[in-house]
């Protein structure tokens, strides 16, 4: 294909300017996008900058399906703006888009597809789609060329539809240029600048130009522009094929698209003919590195060996293909991402620079959103909306080496249409990142999950009982159920051990330690040495951006303690959060101590068995932070926990680890001292009611609408961000409520993401499910909604009922922790 076949608006040439406020590189859909946006914005003085051509690189060569269902609420939302904006767009600019509203279906063949997409059709009604689940003939009905004799159910989005990429991303182009946005195509990137951790310029075959914020939409030539600054992006080129046909008797132009992720192969209608492509189990990379720079509206040789188990695949759906004549195959290199969502937001490395990349071949659905998200993101310093699950700063240490970015990469891609079971792990790349206590872990029977490439105990299985030391997924109960039900239990009545040592740990050391400190956190630090406390950290809207431990530990000197997947976040919202002049240093010390955490009842009588120091509530009472020998070896230990029980955090230096960890084992035999893992720490905490960033709370959401107000030093005239915020907030009725719902069956499984109803009316979904053991019920938190805003007696006034895959139960709203609501338990 030729760059004539592409239709495209015609560009004013013209000398760069020397400087603009906002430069973005490529002119893909991603980029044109935010261009618009800006502009729509107001903001003129901006300059996209395209080596090639418009849609030159991979967007010309995309399929162009719209999908708009997420797990995210806010993801579904951002690809729903997509819909609306593909709505207007042609009325608004005069060019023509290929977009049309023909809906989506999605079929099941299974017995678990079907339970997988009922509880699709259940999260789309959470989120305010209506997702209709059809039979098969229904279905047929829709889509009259398929055969259906192997099809259980399907679901039918009418909203859903497909697009011409070249045509919106023109559309969008020439939106941007009417709202004073100016786009330059034939402009090559040869280096960017970097001074004082910012950026200030880039460096062109045609000169330099000058800016204050830059953007990074490159497509899968974005990782190597990154690398031009020290940026990170953690994306691949994969090989993408897909055919279009002659047109087909009985193919409409109101076919909707469809999916069949049980034949791995995905349809939609194109001129009179059929589009079909898929998602093979054995991807290929495009591999070359570097990508070739003169790659302008090229394809890759067709690999027909490769796509021929796809071709038999959709054969057995349509056989009208056996006889259509094939137009046209398309091989087309795209860029994919080690976990599959794509990537948004300010890079942690370098103030001002901004990337929209890595779409894994949905960047059409994606691209208005994604746009209008970034562009608000750049002009604002923030996002309209919480959008962790495609942040950026999501990735770690461990995604810098282009080995582990390949092996992931290949594994989110093989697994894009096969089940997407609860609590899948990836396995590619593993292990990476190992605690010193790994290989007693599974000695033990430890069955591993991992986390920003650390390998972590989720479960431990007991040969004894027949058990085998593998996940076996299912969306009823799986195999490990059981076993952690064990571990659960013994941290309620005797006492376990875990390793969290892949906990994020920083130091904040210096003179304004306290001033700094006092000003990102909601909560009072100013505390005396010696003193731990739970806080959260606020954004300028009152929305939670960390929610960890602060320990002072000396007059300039604070441990923090955040989840293993927040490390890059949370590192970089404090070390940018200290205000100017301040002397504040933040360091990471992660790899210098591994942590152990003992909890239960008995766990002062075993710590105590190995060390000297007066481990008493009278000493060392709840929320304290002291050091002590134990076993030997010198440890930090913090009286805190998060999973409802006595305990203490034990912070040991890494060369330590095996020493502490064998004296707590010999001296916890005669107490029942059992080792447990994470699938017990979320049972345990969702029983006690904390919280969990990224499920329950989030920048979206405060502390006043999270039940967390008592953390916030309101009460207090102390300044502190976010604070003018949560006094507007709490001058008014709150728009949601948290709260916790639990079954009477307690055989209903809770996943999360389940439509809430109050007296017969959706108010919410569920953020969070999983079962409290100790109180025999399945348990989900979630926000209770209402326009007019609610209150205590509000949520707890109404009668409730979840849906759960499309089915509703009883269910019973609970505002008090499940579990000693008193936290007698944590302070004996």
């Amino acid at each position: 294909m030729t760059r004539q076949d592409i239709t495209m608006q015609d560009f004013a040439k013209g000398e760069l300017p020397a400087s603009a406020k906002i430069v973005i590189i490529g002119g893909g859909i991603v980029g044109a996008s935010v261009a618009y946006h800006l502009g729509a914005m107001g903001l003129t003085d901006v300059l996209l900058v395209e080596r090639g051509r418009l849609t030159s690189g991979s967007t010309w060569h995309a399929a162009g399906l719209v999908g708009q269902l997420r797990t995210s609420a806010n993801i579904t939302q951002l690809l729903g703006y997509s819909v609306a904006l593909y709505d207007r767009l042609e009325a608004e600019t005069g060019q023509a888009t290929g977009w049309k509203r023909n809906g989506g279906l999605r079929l099941a063949c299974n017995a678990a597809r079907w339970t997988e997409v009922k509880r699709q059709a259940t999260t789309a009604r959470s989120f305010g789609l209506e997702m209709e689940l059809l039979s098969p003939k229904e279905a047929q009905d829709l889509w009259p060329l398929m055969q259906v004799d192997d099809v259980v159910g399907a679901a039918f989005l009418p909203t859903d539809g497909q697009a011409s990429p070249s045509d919106i991303t023109a559309a969008l182009a020439k939106g941007a240029r009417m709202k004073g946005v100016t786009i330059r195509e034939g402009v090559s990137v040869t280096g960017i600048k970097v001074e004082d951790g910012a950026v200030v310029a880039i460096e062109t075959d045609q000169g330099r130009i000058a800016c204050d914020k830059l953007v990074i939409c490159a497509g899968q030539w974005s990782r190597e522009l990154g690398r031009l600054a020290g940026v990170n992006i953690p994306l691949v080129s994969v090989q993408h094929q897909y055919l279009i046909t002659e047109p087909i008797p009985g193919v409409t132009p109101d076919l909707p698209t469809l999916r069949d992720p049980d034949r791995l192969t995905y349809w939609k209608e194109e001129v009179g003919g059929l589009v079909m492509g898929g998602y093979e189990p054995n991807p290929k990379l495009w591999d070359v590195d570097p990508l070739p720079a003169e790659f302008a509206f090229q394809l890759l040789d067709n690999d027909l060996d490769h796509f021929e188990p796809i071709m038999g695949e959709a054969l057995g759906r349509v056989p009208a293909l056996a006889e259509a004549g094939i137009r046209q195959f398309i091989n087309g290199p795209e860029s994919f991402t080690p976990d599959g969502n794509f990537i948004l937001g300010e890079a942690p490395e370098v103030k001002n620079i901004f990337v929209g990349a890595g779409f894994n071949a949905f960047g059409i659905a994606a691209g208005g959103g994604a746009g209008m998200a970034l562009a608000e993101w750049v002009a604002k310093g923030a996002p309209p909306f919480d959008l962790w699950p495609v942040d950026i700063q999501r990735f770690g240490r461990n995604h810098r080496d282009l080995g582990f970015i390949r092996a992931r990469t290949l594994e989110a891609y093989a697994r894009h249409y096969t089940m997407a079971w609860p609590f899948e792990e990836a396995e590619a790349g593993r292990p990476l990142r190992r605690s010193p206590l790994y290989d007693r872990l599974k000695a033990a029977g430890a069955v591993f999950g991992e986390k920003l490439g650390f390998e972590r105990a989720n479960w431990f299985a007991d040969p004894a009982l027949g058990e085998e030391p593998h996940d076996r997924y299912s969306y009823e109960r799986p195999n490990w159920f059981a076993a952690v039900g064990r571990e659960h239990r013994a941290a309620r009545e005797a006492a376990v051990l875990f390793d969290q040592t892949s906990f994020a740990k920083f130091e904040l050391v210096g003179r304004d330690a306290e001033s700094a400190l006092s000003y990102i956190a909601a909560n009072d630090v100013a505390k005396p040495v010696g003193h731990l406390v739970y806080t959260q950290m606020l954004n300028d809207a009152g929305g939670i951006e960390c929610d960890l431990t602060v320990s002072r530990l000396a007059e300039d000197r604070y441990f923090i303690v955040t989840g293993t997947g927040f490390a890059t976040h949370d590192f970089h919202w404090i070390a940018r959060g200290v205000p100017a002049g301040m002397d504040a240093r933040l360091s990471d010390v992660t790899s210098a101590y591994a942590t152990l955490v003992l909890m239960g009842p008995k766990a002062r009588e075993i710590l105590a068995a190995i060390s000297r120091d007066d481990l008493s509530h009278t000493a060392f009472p709840f929320g304290r932070a002291r050091g002590i020998s134990a076993g030997g070896c010198p440890v930090l230990a913090l009286r805190v926990t998060y999973v409802g029980e006595l305990g203490f955090e034990l912070h040991v230096p890494t060369e330590f680890a095996l020493t502490l960890f064998d004296a707590l084992m010999a001296a916890g035999q005669p107490h029942g001292l059992t080792l447990a893992g994470y699938r017990a720490i979320e049972s345990l905490r969702l029983e006690k009611g904390y919280r969990a960033w990224g499920a329950e709370i989030g920048p979206d959401h405060s502390p006043l609408v999270a039940g967390l107000g008592a953390f916030v030093k309101l009460k207090k005239p102390l300044d502190f961000r976010g604070r003018p915020a949560l006094e507007a907030q709490a001058a008014k009725p709150l728009p949601r409520l948290l709260a916790a719902f639990t079954t009477e069956d307690p055989d209903i499984v809770l996943l999360g993401r389940e439509t809430i109803y109050r007296d017969g009316v959706r108010v919410g979904w569920l953020a969070s499910g999983g079962f409290g053991y100790t109180i025999g019920r399945p348990i989900g938190y979630g926000y209770v909604r209402r326009t007019e805003g609610v209150d205590r007696d509000f949520v707890l006034s109404g009668r409730y009922e979840l849906e759960v895959a499309g089915e509703r139960v009883a269910a019973t709203a609970h505002l008090d922790p499940l579990y000693d609501p008193k936290g007698e338990k944590i302070r004996a």
